[in-house]
């Protein structure tokens, strides 16, 4: 029997997710659900329809999980505990600062409706959480550095195109090679957010915006662009589809420690992703998450799980049996 899966929204990342349900044969798309007129929406896996948002809930049986596409500044915070009570459901909500919050509106939205809620699911909130977390369990005296990029952050583009006047963007995370060399070479550096990464903005204003004024707000924004040097560069809509149609992106954790009774020996943990596309590959994330909140929920549990709460084996369609033969 194959996973009924829903997708919520219709962007670059939900066409990963759906992209993802083809490479695995035990999940199956039901349906896309749309704020937009659903005759609009042209979704690429044949037989499959688009719906209204409006008409989610009565696909309460015929779901088994509904992964939500939404940006994190203003769908998910929302969405997602709305959801939650009546579905198994996946997000990948990235602002870091409001997790904790994000974390009690679902879980209680989960219980009361019997359901799992998998929150902050993707690389970074995700798998590099989680890289930080054993990293830190085998090396508990040292330091984490998590370095993004250089790449285009869906959720930092996708908050830019919000405000007003703005048309379109693309927000690039950028590396301060500097800081990435010192904690390479040992040296444990004290390092400030600043200190860590720098943000490209190129956006396209509409006619008459006040460019000034949304330059500002950009800058400004708290939990994205306030404690970062940022720089905003206005293109034209033509530009930016030639020179950044791609979405790649990628990043790095590092734990650098120490053992020993005389803390003599160093080391340095490092797990690295390089990718093409960056919602194909959390919308892949998000699709393996789908299969835990199935089964965690067949067993008959509830509420709101992150990536720390979750045993691997529930990702994998391989049994327990294959896993220990072939990858353990």
């Amino acid at each position: 029997m194959s996973i009924k899966i829903g997708i919520l929204g219709y962007g670059n990342l939900s066409r990963g997710v759906e992209a993802a349900i083809t490479q695995n044969p035990d999940c199956e798309l039901v349906a896309v659900f749309t704020r937009r007129d659903p005759s609009a929406v042209s979704i690429k896996t044949a037989g499959v329809s688009v719906y209204s948002e409006k008409d989610l809930p009565n696909f309460k049986d015929q779901i088994d999980v509904l992964i939500l596409g939404g940006g994190s500044a203003t769908d998910l915070p929302e969405q997602t505990p709305k959801y939650a009570s009546m579905f198994n459901v996946v997000d990948s909500f990235d602002t870091h600062a409001r997790i904790p919050e994000h974390y009690a509106n679902v879980d209680k939205a989960a219980k009361d409706g019997g359901k799992i809620g998998i929150i902050s699911v993707g690389w970074d909130p995700g798998m590099f959480s989680l890289l930080r977390m054993i990293s830190t369990a085998v090396l508990p005296e040292g330091e984490n550095y998590t370095f993004w990029g250089r790449g285009v952050s869906q959720g930092h583009s996708d908050a830019i195109r919000r405000i007003k006047g703005v048309k379109d963007a693309r927000q690039y995370t950028v590396p301060v090679e500097a800081s990435v060399a010192k904690v390479r070479n040992g040296e444990n550096p004290s390092l400030s957010t600043r200190e860590k990464h720098t943000r490209e903005c190129f956006v396209v204003a509409e006619e008459g915006a006040d460019q000034a004024a949304i330059e500002k707000e950009i800058k400004e924004m708290p939990n994205y662009f306030s404690d970062y040097d940022t720089t905003v560069t206005f293109i034209s809509e033509e530009d930016l589809k030639a020179d950044h149609a791609g979405l790649p992106h990628g990043g790095f954790v590092l734990r650098s420690g120490v053992t020993g009774h005389e803390k003599e020996n160093k080391h340095i943990i490092e797990y690295n992703l390089k990718l093409d596309s960056n919602p194909e590959f959390t919308g892949s994330v998000l699709l393996a998450y789908a299969r835990a909140a199935y089964r965690l929920h067949n067993e008959g549990a509830t509420g709101c799980k992150t990536i720390f709460d979750i045993a691997p084996a529930y990702l994998s369609a391989l049994s327990g049996e294959e896993l220990r033969k072939t990858m353990l």
